[in-house]
Parts: C-alpha cells; structure tokens; sequence
C-alpha cells in the first residue's frame, strides 16, 4: 500500500507539472527521416520503372533499416543546376553544347519543374535564377561568353548551396572537359556539398581528343568520383550526338525514379557520415519489363549523408 501511495503520488506530480514550462534540452528524440532517391537499371542500362518496396533492401552502416516510405517519383518538383564550363578550352564546342543543353530542358521541365543556369570560368556565374519560364533560359544561354580559367569545384559548391533548400528532388548536371584551375574550393569540399545538398550529379565530360596531351584525367576521376557517390552518373561525350544521347539517358531515370525514407535505427557516434547502402532484387517485375528475372539489377543512390549542416 505504501508503494501503490507513492506511486500515485509520482503521477500526480508529473500530472501537475505538464503544464509547466520545463528545459528544452530535458529529451532529445531524433527522428529525421532520410530521404534516398534510387535509380535502378538493368546490365544494359535500360531503366526499371515498376518495383514495389519489397524489391528493395537498405541500410545504414551496415545495420538493416525499415522503409518507412516507398513511393515513384516522376511526378515530385524537379529542380536542376545546369552548370556549363564556359573557360577558354571549351570555345570550340560551346555553342554545340548550349544548344543540347537547350534542348534538354525544353523536353524536361514541367510546371512545376525549375532550373538555375549557372556558367563557370574563372569565376562563376548564376545566369538565372530557378525558374520553369524557358524564354527565360533562353535568354540567359544566349548571353552566355567564354573564356578564363576553370571553377569547376566552385560551381559545383555553389550550385549545391543553391539546391540544398529546394523541395523535391535535386539534379546538377556538369558540362565541362573535367579540369580545375582557379577553384577556391577543393574537391572534398565540392563532394561534401554536393552529398549535403541531396542533388544526383550528373557529368557530361567533353574529351574531343582521347589522347590529347591537355587532357585532365585527375578532373575527369573526380567528376566520376562525385557522380558515382551522389547516386547520380557520368557520360564520355566526343560529339554533340553522344552529348543529346547523355541528355536523353538523364531524363528518362529522372522519368522512373524511386523514394526510399526511413529514420535511422542505430547511430554511429564516431563520425558524422553515414553510409548508405541500397539493394534492389529482380522478381517479376524485372522480368514483366523484360528483362531477365534472374539478372542482377544496377542500383544508383547517394553513398551517405553528414549529419551536421553546410555552412
């Protein structure tokens, strides 16, 4: 009896003060759902449209997580930095590359789509702001001027900051020859923007001379680096053919994406990166798109997230 009287006596104290103000910093619960965008193709790089959230198995750091939300994605906002390399190696083809780059956006933004166009030479230039107003991008591709050195690492930050807040899902695509001369910013600064911001990177590298002794094979390695760990893609473009094939590829994953969410079961303290990994399994929904049930399925999605902000 004595017991059951303390106890009532605990309750009517937290009863009396939960209306009371008490310390914020009392109980800490995250609950931060993880967003995880996912492109799946087969071996020959068709893209697989018609999963279900069974087919699909992820996990942070190892630890097995729970899909709290599964959903196709082709109808959430769109929004693409599209930035150019403008620099004095790329005078030769620009004007093919701005007119794909045309084309491309005419043929993907939708209503409620957007796209900031941003130039990069020695310095970096946002050409317009986001916007669905193609006349608008019109205008801005044809003031576009070249010349100067490269800040490729820098647009790639500075278009990342200009995602980070958007809603919906997040693209930047890359048109450059893949070097850097003038960045203030490094590459690790570059990936952890662009992995913070939650935008697919997708390069367009421009190497008209395979074996030309200007290449810049360190840039193009880095490119393909922050494409492959933003769960976004490179392409090789030689001519303005392969450079309209690469803007068609984009657009049809963008067309069959998928949203993977979850919140975080375990947390690793020793570090503010986690690692993420995404699996997706055949079934029948391969083999109804036809491909071979028992082929295994290419899985694109961003390698991790830092817990702390960009500053």
């Amino acid at each position: 009896m004595k017991f059951r009287r303390m106890f009532i006596v605990a309750v009517a104290l937290l009863t009396s003060l939960s209306g009371q103000d008490k310390p914020e910093t009392t109980f800490k619960v995250d609950v931060k759902l993880v967003n995880v965008f996912v492109t799946v193709t087969d071996q020959q790089g068709a893209p697989i449209g018609n999963l279900g959230k069974n087919d699909f198995s992820l996990s942070e750091d190892g630890v097995p997580q729970k899909i709290a939300v599964f959903s196709k994605e082709s109808q959430l906002p769109l929004s693409i930095v599209l930035a150019i390399d403008t620099s004095s190696s790329t005078r030769k083809d620009i004007r093919l590359e701005l007119e794909a780059a045309r084309r491309f956006i005419h043929s993907m933004i939708r209503p409620q789509d957007s796209v900031s166009l941003y130039t990069f030479a020695t310095n970096v230039s946002e050409m317009t702001p986001f916007t669905a107003k193609l006349h608008q991008v019109d205008s801005a591709i044809n003031e576009v001027r070249v010349g100067g050195a490269t800040s490729l690492y820098d647009a790639i930050y500075l278009g990342a900051k200009a995602l980070i807040n958007r809603q919906g899902r997040k693209v930047m695509v890359l048109i450059t020859d893949g070097g850097d001369t003038a960045s203030s910013i490094d590459y690790k600064e570059a990936l952890r923007a662009a992995q913070q911001s939650e935008a697919l990177v997708y390069s367009l590298i421009d190497v008209p001379v395979e074996a030309s002794a200007g290449r810049n094979t360190g840039g193009e390695h880095a490119l393909i680096q922050i494409s492959s760990d933003t769960g976004g893609k490179y392409y090789y473009a030689a001519n303005v053919g392969q450079l309209d094939r690469a803007f068609e590829q984009i657009s049809d994953e963008l067309r069959t994406q998928y949203l993977l969410a979850y919140y975080p079961v375990t947390r690793r303290a020793a570090s503010d990166f986690r690692e993420i990994d995404v699996t997706a399994h055949p079934h029948e929904a391969a083999e109804a798109q036809g491909s071979d049930a028992g082929e295994k399925l290419v899985v694109r999605a961003r390698r991790g997230y830092y817990t702390s902000k960009l500053e």
